[in-house]
């Protein structure tokens, strides 16, 4: 194909966008991501907390956003744009940092994603492109932060520099806590109604087509679920001390699957985490961090 230099992408934003939120919004993601019958702050309004990974649904929203999308348009969908690639794009990690806790009763998210790097793998071996999204309240407070990279097949070896390696070594020890649970058969389908309706997450023809056997739990409802494991673990009932968290998308993950949150406590308020598939022993996010205060 035609040499693209993406770095023209630097700096790209797409429109301003909000979403309007109440507390059946925030019970329903809690619930999309694990929550259990006994974890009463996660979906009864009375005590109702949001899991800090709520602040991550703008990345993919499509419900209650404004203006309106069908089907979510982040800014790395600018890189699609220009690439027309013919294999699907991967989300390779996602980061979030916390600026204040979330209003879990009602409230505004309003955000500008925007393309923040692009890295070169190389002539046959990918592109990568980096996309942040500041969210803020109403009043334009920060909430946090997201930073995700997409991975394009196509496009590499346009001259751009690497992706800067992780410095996240998980240690060679057993971890501090394992944390166990269980992806329903219907979770991506829950999922679905916080707002990310890719198709290949609900259909099964077009999942085929992407090289999947069956449609695939999305990748933010997996980095939610290890988000509300490792807080019953760590700091239980406290969802608002998590400071960040981040880590890279390995695997996909099926529905219908029991899965397990290794976690490892590296010093003060600091701990690393994988969360693996328990049936084939496969990381589906690797290279975890989670701070807390």
């Amino acid at each position: 194909m035609e040499k693209i230099d993406l770095n023209q992408l630097i700096g790209a934003k797409m429109e301003p966008r909000y979403l309007e939120y109440n507390w059946r919004d925030v019970s329903l993601y809690n619930l999309a991501v694990g929550a259990h019958k006994e974890d009463l702050a996660y979906y009864y309004e009375k005590y109702l907390k949001a899991i800090p990974t709520f602040g991550a649904v703008p990345y993919w929203a499509t419900v209650n956003v404004r203006p309106y999308q069908w089907m979510p348009l982040p800014a790395s969908m600018l890189a699609d744009q220009l690439i027309k690639p013919t294999i699907a794009f991967l989300n390779m990690d996602h980061e979030i940092i916390m600026h204040r806790p979330i209003d879990a009763i009602k409230g505004t998210f309003q955000w500008q994603d925007q393309i923040v790097d692009v890295y070169d793998r190389g002539e046959g071996r990918g592109a990568v492109v980096r996309t942040k999204i500041d969210v803020r309240d109403e009043a334009g407070n920060p909430v946090c932060t997201n930073y995700s990279c997409t991975f394009f097949h196509e496009a590499g070896g346009f001259g751009g520099h690497p992706r800067p390696k992780s410095g996240v070594e998980i240690p060679d020890r057993a971890p501090d806590c394992v944390a166990a649970d269980y992806i329903s058969p219907v979770q991506n389908l829950l999922y679905r109604l916080t707002g990310d309706t890719n198709l290949i997450h609900v259909d099964p023809e077009y999942a085929r087509s992407m090289k999947f056997d069956q449609p695939i739990v999305q990748g933010l409802c997996s980095f939610g679920f290890a988000c509300r494991m490792i807080i019953d673990s760590l700091t239980p009932g406290e969802p608002e001390r998590m400071t960040r968290m981040a880590a890279a998308m390995s695997s996909p993950l099926l529905p219908g699957t029991p899965v397990e949150t290794h976690i490892w406590k590296m010093g003060d308020r600091l701990a690393y985490f994988r969360l693996v598939d328990q049936e084939t022993g496969k990381a589906v996010l690797n290279r975890g961090e989670f701070e807390w205060k």
